[in-house]
């Protein structure tokens, strides 16, 4: 029998072949078909409980098996689970079409939809009413026909056009090489950057050493090349980049996708592509989102100017410089860099063991919300490197299951992240508890070392730790709505604002010491951190703020007068810009976030999670770290209500006020403390 097509609450890891899983998914969509024939050929009245509730529960058996199998897929995968799926995903992708062109479903979900004022449904009911609607009427439901076949029509030409684009952003990066011959050339250059071109060259049958624009190659040049002439080959290289009027060129490109998502959001009711996209983000509108670009460029733009001109006379100084351009930027910020902050991570590994660090952040989910992290070894597992533990409240409650998998080895993708094989929700009377995993990529003991961390994989450690508490303290009634199913503008809440805890000498204290001598980790070094972390910052605001405007400029209007890219875009920066502009460059042309990716009215969103964060961590040290009610706070309001409620509600209910720009300019040091 095949251990997946019955339910199970555990994933079954040890009973699973990876043959079992294409079977399991097929059987799986068959049930879900059913239970939504269910819904749809139904005699009685559409109500909330046989239709939004039903839709909600529908496919339970479906999502346990996915969460396990692509979980599978990015932590431990092979050929066989690759190939099962590039034959599962479209299988899923035409499920989800066929739930979302459902017509007698969209009846039945509209038909309780258009009584709701006349219904008592709770906050949450009334959420999860508006989400399961919104999920057909955003996809042209309530359209006419002959609009349907418009939507469709575009739908296919945009799809064809952000492919397009990302082919020829591609083909335009794979062009450019930059060959040398000379070794003086390389002058400035790591170690690690040099033998990485020595083998580009090798592996085209060439002597010397290959530069080219991927940023593994890109990135290292520009920032420790001593040659500023080919520093600025390159720059100007990667500036054009689908902008040269050639077979690749990006122009037409991006006036026709900006055209077709203004003219899909006016067949749908929305005045711009960015009003429709942000209906379903935090900000709300793109007037909300532009108020806040613009706040924190009238803010960070002093510092800015300040950096750049310090910036200036150091390159001066230094080399003589008379004008910063473009291609002087990373190599001169390193060099001022490292004059400034004698700081080596070498320095911080062995305050920053792994099991102490574990420790550590357990500690801090202890004093906070009262968790208590038991390990175990009879939970089943999908390789031997992963831990896992059962969390307990103070009282004995189970709250959830929590896997940790540290260690990279092959079939393991690189990064880190958070993923569920279990949401939290409460059905026929029962509060379903979570199963959570973080998936990391840490160096691993040797005979004569333990796993010692960087700084920068402690605060990964957190971060992701930080989803988890997101996913375990759920504690709502529908699983569409719990844990971290939420705005995409919020989700990196919890998990920024805990990296908070790793800079704080109380938090350190729990966990930082020296893995031999057991002496705790000296302040002057964490002072050092803290101090390194900020530089900068007002240009790298600077930076975000640019990218966000030149994004909302393309989107949140009509875009059917715009027939020069280069012009607009000169517009969108006009007010943001240091260095000088390069008539040969453009960067909408190569701008795959917005065009290509899932970023489009969206930019914005990494400055905003971050004004979040360090705004609720203001309210924290303010009260203490490890305040209780504080703690209490965000746990009812925020980590315990996923997408239940609007987050902006959420957040002022923790909070008791909007969250401000100033405390992330405070902690950027952009603004006096």
């Amino acid at each position: 029998m095949n251990p997946l097509q019955k339910k199970f609450d555990i994933a079954p890891f040890s009973s699973v072949k990876t043959q079992h899983f294409l079977p399991a998914i097929k059987a799986a969509i068959k049930i879900a078909r059913k239970e939504i024939d269910t819904i749809t050929k139904s005699t009685e009245a559409s109500t909330f409980k046989n239709t939004i509730e039903a839709l909600d529960f529908a496919g339970e058996q479906l999502d346990r098996v996915t969460s396990m199998f692509f979980n599978l897929n990015s932590a431990e995968t092979n050929d066989e689970i690759q190939k099962i799926a590039q034959e599962a995903s479209p299988l899923l992708a035409e499920f989800g079409n066929d739930i979302t062109l459902n017509e007698d479903l969209f009846k039945r979900v509209k038909e309780v939809h258009d009584k709701k004022e006349s219904m008592d449904l709770s906050i949450e009911q009334q959420t999860l009413l508006e989400k399961k609607y919104k999920s057909f009427s955003r996809n042209g439901a309530n359209l006419p026909e002959n609009k349907k076949q418009e939507l469709r029509n575009i739908d296919k030409e945009l799809s064809k056009l952000t492919l397009k684009f990302g082919e020829n952003v591609l083909a335009e990066t794979n062009a450019f090489e930059l060959h040398l011959t000379d070794e003086n050339d390389l002058k400035g250059l790591p170690d690690g950057a040099k033998e990485a071109a020595k083998l580009n060259a090798k592996a085209n049958d060439k002597e010397g050493w290959v530069f080219t624009l991927d940023y593994p190659s890109y990135l290292p040049f520009m920032t420790y090349a001593d040659n500023r002439e080919l520093r600025k080959r390159m720059a100007l290289a990667f500036g054009a980049r689908a902008f040269k009027n050639n077979e690749y060129d990006n122009q037409e490109i991006v006036l026709k996708i900006a055209k077709l998502r203004y003219q899909r959001a006016h067949l749908l009711g929305y005045r711009s592509h960015a009003h429709f996209v942000l209906e379903e983000r935090m900000a709300e509108t793109p007037e909300k989102v532009l108020d806040f670009l613009n706040e924190l460029l009238d803010k960070a733009k002093p510092a800015a100017e300040r950096e750049f001109k310090t910036l200036e006379n150091f390159a001066k100084e230094l080399h003589g410089i008379d004008h910063l351009e473009k291609w002087d930027g990373a190599y001169y910020s390193e060099k001022l860099k490292q004059k400034l902050f004698d700081l080596d991570d070498e320095q911080l590994k062995p305050y920053f063991k792994l099991e102490n660090v574990i420790s550590g952040v357990f500690e801090v989910a202890e004093k906070m919300f009262d968790l208590n992290f038991m390990k175990t070894t009879e939970i089943d597992t999908y390789h031997e490197d992963v831990l896992t533990y059962k969390v307990m409240d103070n009282d004995g409650n189970f709250i959830s299951l929590f896997y940790a998998d540290f260690f990279p080895r092959p079939g393991k993708r690189n990064g880190a992240w958070m993923t569920s094989y279990k949401p939290q929700y409460i059905k026929k009377g029962k509060n379903e508890r979570p199963h959570v995993s973080i998936v990391c990529n840490f160096t691993k003991p040797t005979k004569t070392k333990p796993s010692l961390l960087t700084f920068n994989e402690v605060t990964t450690l957190f971060h992701e730790f930080g989803h988890a508490l997101h996913g375990m303290l759920a504690n709502t009634k529908y699983p569409s709505l719990s844990g971290t199913s939420v705005y995409w503008d919020f989700v990196e809440l919890p998990s920024q604002m805990l990296e908070n805890w790793c800079y704080e000498k109380e938090a350190l204290e729990l966990f930082a010491t020296h893995y031999k001598s057991g002496e705790a980790i000296p302040m002057e070094l964490v002072k050092k951190i803290k101090e390194s972390a900020t530089f900068h910052e007002g240009m790298k605001t600077l930076r975000q703020v640019r990218f966000g405007l030149l994004d909302m400029s393309w989107h949140s209007k009509d875009p059917s007068d715009i027939s020069d890219v280069k012009k607009h875009e000169q517009k969108a920066f006009n007010g943001t810009l240091l260095y000088p502009d390069v008539a040969e460059n453009c960067m909408s042309t190569a701008f795959a976030h917005i065009f290509q990716g899932g970023y489009s009215s969206g930019y914005y969103s990494y400055k905003w999670a971050e004004v979040l964060d360090a705004d609720a961590f203001e309210y924290f040290k303010e009260e203490g770290i490890f305040n209780k009610r504080v703690a209490n706070k965000f746990k009812d309001n925020v980590l315990s209500k996923g997408g239940t409620e609007k987050p902006m509600v959420l957040y002022k209910r923790f909070r008791g006020q909007e969250p401000k720009p100033e405390a992330l300019l405070r902690r950027a040091g952009l603004i006096k403390k």
